[in-house]
């Protein structure tokens, strides 16, 4: 049995079934998370006096995960959106592999770039 080639259809369609199934499941677990946080605090009033920021918690990817699996909404919903922000950045990791698989050595060095570029900034700004 021999493997399908590497054509830019492909990748193209591989990566925007990547993109579809990343956005879905993102948006699967906000409302998961919106519903928890509702169930537990929709009846509770909002204060709008005193700005409240998130709580340090929710601030790193280890809290984020640790609020999420204790079924804690608002950990829920800022894992999905962490979801959502790897989405593109995972686009742009597999177009490394469709690139080097379709042997476009240029699009690689390019693609690697802005790969770098993502992480330098998603890890710099925390």
């Amino acid at each position: 049995m021999t493997a399908k080639p590497w054509t830019d259809h492909r990748v193209e369609v591989i990566i925007g079934n990547l993109l579809r199934i990343g956005v879905s499941l993102a948006a699967l677990v906000v409302f998961a998370g919106a519903v928890v946080y509702l169930a537990r605090h929709g009846g509770t009033a909002a204060d709008y006096r005193l700005f409240r920021g998130e709580p340090s918690d929710l601030r790193t990817i280890g809290g984020i995960w640790h609020d999420a699996i204790a079924l804690q909404g608002r950990g829920i919903i800022q894992l999905g959106l962490l979801l959502l922000i790897a989405t593109p950045v995972a686009r742009v990791a597999f177009s490394v592999f469709g690139f080097i698989e379709e042997r476009d050595w240029l699009y690689v060095g390019i693609t690697i770039l802005v790969l770098v570029i993502l992480l330098g900034s998603l890890i710099g700004s925390s």
